[in-house]
């Protein structure tokens, strides 16, 4: 396809087609997930084409095999429309006996899976996609390797291309949308307002088609905005609600808000890491709050990037959730996941990327200034030395990574200092 920009999850999907009968991608609606299912698909199904769907519908209950017709890998776009495909494609892959068969891509959970009789187990593998990276978008120049980190090379240099604060507050509230990479800027900034109009007016409804109040779902919304990156509690969320709610709200209700987001896969919280350490200090289990962009959460408050300029401090919060994004992407390509660390005693760390065979690096998030990268790598240094490593191991690196600054650069205590404009998987 002209103009496609190459995906991380290329390979990814590459590698599971040649190992299972069928590959599910899902994620938010327009990160791309159709238009990489494509670039590898031999036919294609639209559920969602305005003019098939109730023809899809209807082939899809009386006899949804024959909507898997067609040369392989056969791409069901939004199968959750006519969940009943779930079973037929994997009753398909169990009969073909070949690999790499079918693609579904799904922006949703299916609001039933009373229809949905098989786990999938042995004939599905799943792939997560996000908004783009920095390094997908083409922003970063991708000079430093995560992958390389976890061999912890002597020496990096790269160049940061992102080292004007107007700019990265710019990539913030724009957002990793392929849409908007190649749109002019004041065009790109609409995108992310309009992604948050639909969520709050039909997507938070119509994802498991329970009526929910647009203007609550606003407030919900902004109030996960103000408190990402921390690890609070359903009841604070409903608390902040309510300050302009003069109905009554349990908390159930707002669960089951944040439970819609979350099926749409507009908000992903991050788990809590617990490693084995020689102190005996309370870990902190509970979830870390973050979007699944970083301009969700801005347009969610209304900001811009000059809003952001203005206040650095609240531009760190934000830039600590397109960070967050773009880790995911990068960690997930080498079989990793991120988690958060905090305990009792108010030790935390920003990430922790945590490799399938137990390697596993630190890092703390920051904007930008001498004194803070100081704080951040005093900070990995300190964990670390709580790490416990006759029963784990020790960490591959310690990173602090950054926004502004000319440099990646390694320090004499072996902290890597990298600005998100150089990283990449």
């Amino acid at each position: 396809m002209e103009n496609y920009r190459p995906r991380i999850a290329d390979k990814t999907l590459e590698r599971k087609l040649k190992g299972k009968g069928a590959v599910l991608i899902q994620g938010p609606k327009w990160c791309g997930k159709t238009t990489t299912a494509e670039q590898m698909a031999k036919s294609i199904l639209y559920m969602s084409k305005p003019e098939d769907v109730k023809a899809n519908l209807i082939a899809a209950d009386i006899n949804p095999s024959k909507l898997l017709e067609g040369e392989t890998p056969r791409l069901i776009d939004e199968w959750q429309i006519a969940p009943k495909l779930w079973d037929a494609v994997r009753f398909e892959v169990d009969h073909r006996k070949g690999m790499g068969q079918f693609i579904l891509t799904g922006s949703a959970v299916p609001p039933d899976d009373e229809e949905i009789f098989h786990s999938g187990t042995g004939r599905f593998a799943w792939i997560k996609m996000r908004p783009m990276s920095l390094f997908e978008s083409g922003e970063s120049t991708g000079e430093i390797s995560l992958k390389a980190l976890f061999d912890q090379p002597e020496q990096i240099l790269a160049e940061n291309k992102i080292d004007d604060i107007d700019k990265l507050a710019f990539l913030i509230c724009r957002g990793g949308w392929p849409g908007t990479v190649d749109m002019e800027p004041e065009i790109a900034l609409d995108q992310a307002f309009d992604y948050f109009d639909a969520i709050v007016n039909t997507d938070i409804s119509r994802v498991d088609n329970v009526k929910r109040d647009s203007e609550r779902a606003r407030r919900l919304m902004k109030s996960y905005a103000r408190n990402q990156g921390t690890q609070t509690a359903y009841t604070v969320l409903r608390d902040d609600i309510l300050a302009n709610d003069a109905e009554s709200l349990t908390e159930d209700t707002v669960y089951s808000y944040t439970n819609a987001l979350r099926k749409i896969f507009v908000i992903e919280d991050m788990h809590a890491w617990n490693p084995n350490l020689r102190s005996k200090t309370a870990i902190r289990t509970s979830d870390t709050r973050y979007f699944s962009d970083s301009s969700i959460a801005t347009a969610s408050l209304g900001l811009g990037p000059a809003d952001l300029v203005k206040d650095l401090e609240t531009m760190g919060l934000f830039f600590e959730t397109l960070c967050v994004r773009d880790l995911r992407v990068y960690a997930e390509s080498l079989d990793g996941e991120v988690y958060h660390y905090r305990d009792k005693s108010g030790l935390e760390c920003d990430a922790v990327i945590h490799l399938r065979n137990g390697s596993f690096g630190l890092i703390e998030i920051k904007l930008g200034g001498d004194h803070l990268i100081e704080e951040g790598a005093a900070n990995l240094k300190t964990f670390s030395s709580k790490i416990d490593t006759k029963k784990m191991k020790e960490p591959a690196f310690m990173m602090v990574l950054t926004g502004t600054g000319k440099y990646a650069y390694r320090r004499e205590d072996g902290v890597y200092v990298v600005p998100v404009g150089c990283l990449r998987d």
